[in-house]
């Protein structure tokens, strides 16, 4: 197993809890949740994306690497910057373009990695760190500000038209902070180009879908998801709740991982704790203080009974999912990837989720949630559409 298994085994012989098997699990070191694994999938190790909007490169690259991974591409690291670079870029034309009115910010969706390996190729992580300003961790404010503030200027356009030279200018800026991409460079002992590596590892990004589950448009059809972090207007396929977390069931236990979105701004979302669970008595949690390190808050820290032990959690319906869409009390906050299931003592099921805020917690950076915090805060995932049913695959015209 993984390397995740390894750092969370917090039961056998340390607490000497002799009634649960070796590979069982806890979320942290004081807590009552006691997991055993039912599917455990390949991933490469927790990154931090620091103080950066930057989750969705981190989760879907990472979600990518397990690809590589599952289809027997061997383990390869690859820059969460180059693909953030890249997209800058073409988040500037657009917003140029649209004359501001389109979203221009450090968010992303995940459709924006295929997006970019696919026109622009990718780079190992070792060719193409994207720290070139100073600072030993990532920190985008400061590059994000400029960036916007260059764009503004030139929607402006004092001249009468657009000159030839802004777009140089904003890549002279992401050079200077991020670095510039080499035209080439060796890895494993060849030569390669971003596009050549990209066709190297193989991986083909038309075979990736977007899934997701609401109301406001028809199931089984496609639809541009209104959130402000889908500056393409990418489109995103819509199905019944109960069939959505069926495929994500189905493609975890088929070996396909999952690239997650998801609000975790919630009281029941605790990196620190390692749960996101969505109990039915509120009280159960509570929410202390500001942190906005990691965005909407979900540093803050939260307490309560029910991260310690395991408690009864609200049955969620559809809606209940839209009417958090529709009202604001269910955002796009947050990428992770999914790499498997676990059950609890009581035979509850939660997702294993890799995150990107390092490994400070007591799980090394990963953390478990609930099937009902699952169906209910989940905005979209990221799969292979070969994990998905042969009947999903035909209701949703997927070939």
């Amino acid at each position: 197993m993984k390397q995740f298994i390894v750092a969370c085994m917090l039961v056998s012989g340390l607490f000497s809890l002799q009634l649960f098997a070796q590979d069982t699990l806890k979320n942290k070191k004081d807590g009552q949740y006691y997991f055993t694994v039912v599917k455990d999938l390949e991933a490469n190790e927790v990154q931090n994306q620091n103080r950066t909007g930057t989750c969705w490169s981190f989760s879907a690259l990472s979600f990518m690497e397990s690809e590589l991974m599952r289809t027997g591409k061997g383990k390869h690291k690859l820059s969460e910057m180059y693909i953030v670079r890249m997209a800058y870029i073409d988040k500037a034309k657009k917003y140029v373009r649209m004359r501001g009115a389109v979203n221009f910010s450090q968010g992303g969706a995940f459709h924006d990695i295929p997006h970019v390996i696919k026109n622009y190729g990718i780079v190992p992580q070792d060719v193409y760190k994207g720290l070139n300003y100073g600072l030993d961790n990532h920190n985008h404010s400061e590059m994000e500000g400029m960036l916007k503030a260059m764009c503004d200027v030139v929607i402006k356009n004092r001249q009468g038209k657009l000159t030839t030279a802004w777009l140089g200018a904003i890549e002279g800026v992401l050079d200077a902070y991020l670095g510039k991409v080499p035209e080439s460079f060796e890895y494993e002992g060849k030569t390669y180009t971003a596009k050549s590596f990209a066709d190297h590892l193989g991986l083909n990004m038309d075979d990736y879908v977007t899934l997701t589950s609401y109301t406001h448009h028809p199931f089984y059809s496609s639809f541009v998801l209104e959130v402000a972090d889908n500056w393409m207007g990418e489109r995103v396929y819509n199905l019944p709740l109960d069939e959505f977390v069926a495929e994500m069931d189905n493609s975890i236990m088929s070996g396909y991982s999952i690239a997650w979105a998801s609000d975790v701004s919630e009281k029941g979302f605790s990196f620190r704790n390692g749960l996101a669970i969505v109990p039915k008595d509120p009280k159960a949690l509570s929410m202390k203080g500001k942190d906005d390190k990691h965005f909407n808050n979900a540093g803050a820290k939260r307490t309560g009974t029910q991260f310690d032990t395991p408690g009864e959690e609200k049955e969620i319906t559809q809606e209940m999912r839209q009417i958090g869409f529709d009202n604001y009390t269910t955002t796009d906050d947050h990428g992770m990837h999914i790499t498997g299931m676990v059950k609890d003592q009581n035979g509850s099921v939660y997702y294993i989720v890799k995150n990107s805020w390092g490994t400070k917690n007591d799980c090394d950076g990963y953390m478990y949630a609930s099937v009902p915090y699952v169906q209910y805060k989940t905005m979209d995932i990221l799969v292979h559409k070969d994990a998905l049913t042969k009947g999903t695959r035909k209701k949703l015209g997927i070939k």
